[in-house]
């Protein structure tokens, strides 16, 4: 394919991929009550311990007779299920009869806001209606209600493996926050698909892709995210940078298989998501008003954009652009498409110059909103860094200016304001904003009790917030990839690259899973910095450990290994296979 065409071919290309009248194997597990508390004469609260998408099963005495009242919800007011809750947080009440000792589902009514739109993700007739919840009162039960007599039958992906991760380390918060980052990815996989919690059960492209490589971090299935890659090409959605993120998608999934059988016959329907057709002379795309006022996201809800100042060139939208045209070359190369890999890089090169000399303010280092206007936001800094934009003589200065701001973006874009911190010395810094104090943090999701994490730091910032969000659980994958420091170099894994990031912690070990099997690292950052490291056959690794002041190199046992000194990192000479211990000395 000639580039000199992709411009034209943006406006029309389509692919068909045919789907499954069902997303993939979703099952239900029967799960016990954690507690169950007698409120009054035959009325009860039972307490699952954590939320779950999913219906009830009850299993009544011999002979039992009556009319019940059942709630399902989310929320507790006052002990008793709030019946009123804020924004879309769930409850519901249905009724039900006993009719002696037969088994008895109870399921909540279906809710048209996510199940009769055209686009909804409708979860397979067999498994009943289901909602989110963690409490369930039951009024009009026969006698005492002891846990045996009631299951939850919650819903998650069949292949869904509970050992296949781990994550520990010497602060406490950050163990819970992963904790609960890994069980909101398995949770919000009752769909088959990546949906946008319960409130419309859709997908979105940006979220499906922060879903992707948190279940990538947390269990390792890859076929959930390519379902929903399916769908999306025949339900896409608005936002611009959206249409981005579905690169974004494609390019982690080979990153993780190295699968060209995949992605060959979705090449074709990724070029229309680079938006060509919106380059300007000078490379960068350019936003009509309409985009402006309702295409370009930056955040949302919209408080969270920093004052961001929305300008045909817009800042954020042309690095989500270079990026894209970065990823779709290496996807074009590997699957052989050497003239339009050279048409997108040629592509990126012309439009990183304008990018940076219409975009950037060398005077005060930072990258402003867009052409036409001098506000430099968080967002307008955070996206290039995170994608590897800034120059190397701004970096520092770029980095400090993100950090500083605080979590002035939205749980959206942390993601990537993180990324950046930890790729750009931040380390410290990153780890400080995930369990800061406030209420921008995830902190603050754990501490308010939630099991599923938000959409929105806190109901002040997002009056509709949902409970029930897999996007928003960056740390499922920020802290294996970063604090641990596993990611792949080759695309399966075939070559890992270990950088820990310690931060401020002493010590961090965990599990990460990949197609070759799991990668187990332990370290210690005390008296000197050691590394403990597993790999799994066919996988070799390149090791790059932290190089404090003052230390004098790497050593396995009384052996000192062939590293070189780069940015206050110790670089290994040689790959690393099987097992092997580190320690960096001083």
């Amino acid at each position: 394919m000639n580039l000199q065409n992709l411009r034209g071919l943006a406006l029309f290309i389509t692919v068909t991929v045919i789907s499954p009248a069902y997303p993939a194997p979703v099952h239900l597990v029967e799960q016990a009550p954690g507690q169950v508390i007698a409120v009054s004469t035959n009325i009860f609260l039972v307490d699952f311990d954590r939320v779950a998408f999913g219906n009830l099963k009850l299993y009544p005495p011999l002979n039992a007779v009556g009319d019940l009242t059942i709630r399902f919800g989310e929320a507790l007011a006052d002990g008793r299920i709030n019946r009123h809750p804020p924004g879309s947080v769930r409850c519901a009440e249905v009724k039900a009869v006993l009719h002696g000792n037969s088994p008895l589902i109870v399921a909540p009514p279906p809710n048209a806001r996510n199940t009769k739109q055209p686009a909804a993700v409708l979860t397979p007739p067999e498994l009943g209606a289901v909602l989110p919840f963690r409490w369930v009162e039951i009024a009009g039960w026969p006698g005492e209600l002891k846990p045996e007599n009631l299951r939850r039958r919650a819903a998650f992906a069949s292949t869904w493996n509970d050992s296949a991760a781990a994550f520990h380390s010497s602060d406490e918060c950050l163990n819970r926050i992963w904790e609960l980052c890994r069980y909101s990815t398995k949770a919000t996989t009752f769909a088959g698909i990546y949906v946008d919690g319960d409130r419309e059960r859709i997908p979105y492209e940006a979220d499906a892709y922060l879903a992707q490589i948190n279940q990538y971090y947390t269990d390792g299935d890859v076929q959930m995210a390519r379902d929903t890659f399916d769908r999306l090409l025949q339900h896409p959605t608005w936002p611009t940078e959206w249409a981005f993120h579905m690169i974004f998608v494609a390019h982690a999934d080979w990153q993780r298989t190295g699968d060209t059988n995949w992605l060959a016959p979705r090449y074709a329907a990724l070029i229309p998501k680079l938006l060509l057709h919106r380059a300007g002379p000078d490379g960068l795309l350019l936003s009509n008003e309409t985009q402006r006022q309702h295409d370009d996201i930056v955040d949302w809800p919209a408080r969270e954009r920093d004052g961001f100042v929305f300008e045909p060139v817009n800042t954020v939208v042309n690095a989500f652009y270079l990026r894209s045209l970065t990823l779709m070359a290496e996807l074009a190369k590997a699957l052989g498409k050497a003239a339009d890999a050279a048409g997108y890089l040629a592509r990126e090169q012309a439009a990183q110059v304008a990018f940076q000399q219409k975009l950037f303010d060398a005077q005060r280092g930072l990258y402003l909103d867009g052409e036409g206007t001098d506000h430099a936001s968080q967002h307008a800094n955070l996206f290039p860094l995170a994608f590897g934009l800034v120059p190397a003589e701004y970096r520092a200065r770029v980095t400090e200016f993100v950090a500083s701001g605080g979590m002035e973006c939205s749980v959206y874009p942390a993601q990537y304001l993180l990324e950046g911190l930890f790729e750009n010395g931040a380390a410290a810094r990153a780890i400080a904003l995930i369990t800061a104090p406030g209420d921008r943090s995830w902190r603050h999701m754990v501490e308010s009790g939630t099991t599923i994490t938000w959409e929105a730091w806190d109901q002040k910032y997002k009056p509709n917030l949902d409970w029930t969000h897999a996007w928003g659980a960056a740390p499922a994958n920020l802290l294996p990839r970063f604090v641990l420091g596993a990611q792949p170099l080759a695309p399966g894994w075939k070559q890992a690259l270990i950088e820990p990031h310690p931060g401020p912690l002493t010590f961090a070990a965990g599990t990460i899973p990949t197609p070759l099997g799991p990668v187990l690292v332990d370290w210690r950052n005390e008296k000197a910095f050691t590394l403990s490291l597993v790999l799994p056959a066919h996988m070799a690794a390149r090791v790059k450990l932290p190089a404090p002041e003052h230390s004098t190199g790497v050593f396995s046992g009384n052996r000192q290994i062939a590293a070189r000194l780069q940015e206050a990192r110790w670089i290994l000479d040689e790959p690393v296979s099987g097992k092997a211990m580190f320690e960096v000395r001083f």
